[in-house]
């Protein structure tokens, strides 16, 4: 009998370890996959300047904030929308715990430069801490700034779901006009949309 229980506790021991390592192994492997860029994609500060030399003012007042986390919440935000009339927009829902949204970041990061004379972009940092956010906007930046979503109201205000990421988009005349639900897995896929509704 002595020798029975000895014999399942090797047992389950050994099936613990093989666990363990199966599990080490597993997280090995797939370390850096699906949680987002391994680098940022942002063209350098001389090219984003070029580029986005000459825009309009309500456009190079984005550009001016590039990579800050704005607090002001729905009453900020709804302000810039309204300062953004006569451009389109692009509001990108975003966090830094969510791999899909990290993995479209570069998407969004060459995207806004290449557009950015001609349509607004803006982030909402939706349901994150402001201090991770912070640290992921310094390493991989972008053209326009965020607005600190802790709560979700801005979310809530535009009408975009639950779902990270989701980008709505807003015609010149402040319009919502449409939305994409999930993570651009490609730069053509968010072209796309861009010239779909960016108008």
């Amino acid at each position: 009998m002595l020798v029975t229980a000895m014999g399942r506790k090797r047992v389950l021991w050994s099936v613990a370890a093989a666990a363990l390592v199966a599990v080490v192994a597993i997280g090995l492997a797939t370390a850096g996959t699906g949680s987002g860029p391994s680098r940022s994609a942002a063209p350098s500060r001389a090219v984003a300047e070029k580029r986005l030399a000459g825009s309009p003012p309500a456009l190079a007042a984005l550009h001016a904030q590039a990579s800050r986390l704005l607090p002001g919440g729905v009453d900020a935000f709804e302000k810039r929308l309204e300062q953004l009339r006569g451009h389109p927009v692009v509001v990108n829902k975003w966090a830094s715990w969510c791999g899909p949204c990290r993995a479209e970041f570069p998407e969004f990061q060459q995207a806004s430069v290449e557009h950015g004379r001609k349509v607004a972009f803006i982030g909402v940092n939706s349901s994150d801490n402001d201090g991770a956010a912070k640290r992921f906007l310094a390493q991989f930046p972008v053209s326009y700034p965020s607005y600190s979503d802790g709560d979700g109201r801005i979310a809530e205000k535009i009408r975009s779901p639950g779902a990270f990421p989701t980008t709505t988009y807003f015609d010149s005349q402040g319009r919502r006009v449409g939305e994409h639900i999930g993570v651009y897995r490609s730069r053509g896929e968010l072209e796309a949309d861009i010239r779909r509704y960016a108008r």
